[in-house]
């Protein structure tokens, strides 16, 4: 897509692990809404295999930021860059959304749901792609109710198989463990931990600092539009992981 040059300087991002094995790269994002800067020039890189997680209080930036990497929001500046994406719908067809919406169709079962989202991304066996989805997401007992009638526990787990059903190699998710059950939490972050160890990659927004040391291999404070990187030790655990963000968020002089 086409660049559009930042106006601040940009704050430099740790090396990701590997470089050339990246599948996602912003240079300078920012977003503004008239006179209210939400995201302030930013640069991230994803890479295979990795996941980062994305901290920090309501209305820090963690959504519009995930918004413009899922191609939904475009940024006022900066470029975002996807290698062997030549253009939008190829981009699309590479990553998968959990949003705060579900992007479930409330009319139809869960299983036509997941369907209609392989048949949109252009798989030709749509059926056999849903089916392997319930099948993987312990969804079959509910295959057949509607996405409206779900409980909102089935329903983030229905959301979460709609946007894994094309196989992306980056999964982009805002609060996914909102609204799970332990035992269903547990099960997602496994899935998650599977995805990682075989080379797709993963942004998390998330308030749940357990989860985020858990899963995450770097992770990006935002406070007040802006992106501070927190060392890698400190996704050590979770008390670890609080300290920093306190730390971070308390700086004095801090912007």
């Amino acid at each position: 897509m086409s660049a559009l040059r930042p106006q601040a300087a940009v704050q430099a991002e740790p090396e990701a692990a590997d470089s050339a094995r990246w599948l996602l790269r912003g240079r300078g994002l920012a977003k503004r809404f008239g006179a209210l800067t939400a995201l302030h020039p930013l640069n991230l890189e994803v890479s295979r295999g990795e996941t980062l997680a994305l901290l920090g209080p309501n209305g820090a930036g963690k959504s519009v930021l995930l918004h413009i990497l899922a191609g939904l929001l475009r940024a006022s500046a900066g470029e975002l860059l996807r290698p062997g994406a030549p253009d939008r719908a190829a981009a699309r067809r590479s990553v998968g959304l959990v949003g705060h919406a579900s992007f479930l169709y409330p009319a139809l079962s869960v299983q036509e749901n997941l369907r209609l989202a392989a048949h949109l991304h252009g798989l030709p066996d749509a059926s056999a792609r849903a089916r392997r989805e319930l099948a993987a997401a312990g969804l079959w007992e509910a295959a057949e109710l509607r996405a409206g009638a779900l409980s909102r526990g089935l329903a983030q787990r229905a959301a979460v198989a709609r946007a894994l059903v094309h196989e992306p190699a980056l999964l982009l998710l805002d609060e996914p463990f909102t609204g799970l059950d332990t035992r269903a939490a547990d099960a997602l972050a496994r899935r998650l931990a599977a995805r990682r160890a075989a080379g797709s990659a993963a942004v998390i927004v998330t308030h749940n600092l357990a989860r985020a040391s858990g899963l995450a291999d770097r992770a990006l404070l935002l406070r007040r539009g802006r992106g501070i990187w927190l060392p890698a030790a400190d996704l050590a655990s979770p008390q670890l992981l609080a300290a920093a963000c306190d730390r971070a968020l308390n700086e004095r002089g801090a912007p």
